[in-house]
C-alpha cells in the first residue's frame, strides 16, 4: 500500500517562502502523477497543482501561478511544491495526492487515488 508524507509546513510571514515535500513510500512515484491541494478553515478542499509522471506537463490553481513551483524528483520518490511570495490566503493544510493516472496533471480530486495527512501552512500579515 501507498503511503504519502508531507513536510515543510509552518508559521512564516506574508512574503516569505516555504518548500513542502511529499515522500511516497510502498511503491515508487513513477506510478503515480502527483498533485497538491489544500483545505482552509471552513472552507472546501481545493486544488493548488499538479505534476504528470513525466514532469512535462503542469497545473496551477490561477493565485498561485508565477509564485509556486510544483516538482518532482523520482529518484528520490519525493514530490515538491515550492512557494513563494507567500500571502495570508494562503493559509490551509497542504495535501499531497497521487494518481495512477499518469499521463496528464490532474485538477479535480476525484481523479487521485491516494492521499496523505496534510502539513498546515499559516501565513501571518
Amino acid at each position: 500500500q501507498v503511503q504519502l508524507v508531507e513536510s515543510g509546513g509552518g508559521l512564516v510571514q506574508a512574503g516569505d517562502s516555504l518548500r513542502l515535500s511529499c515522500a511516497v513510500s510502498g511503491r515508487t512515484i513513477t506510478n503515480y502523477a502527483m498533485g497538491w491541494f489544500r483545505q482552509a478553515p471552513g472552507k472546501e478542499r481545493d486544488f493548488v497543482a499538479a505534476i504528470n509522471r513525466s514532469g512535462s506537463s503542469t497545473n496551477y490553481l490561477d493565485s498561485v501561478k508565477g509564485r509556486f513551483t510544483i516538482s518532482r524528483d523520482n529518484a528520490k520518490n519525493t514530490a515538491y511544491l515550492q512557494m513563494n511570495n507567500l500571502k495570508p490566503e494562503d493559509t490551509a493544510v497542504y495535501y499531497c495526492a497521487a494518481s495512477l493516472r499518469t499521463s496528464y496533471a490532474y485538477t479535480t480530486d476525484a481523479r487521485y487515488n491516494f492521499w496523505g495527512r496534510g502539513t498546515q501552512v499559516t501565513v501571518s500579515s
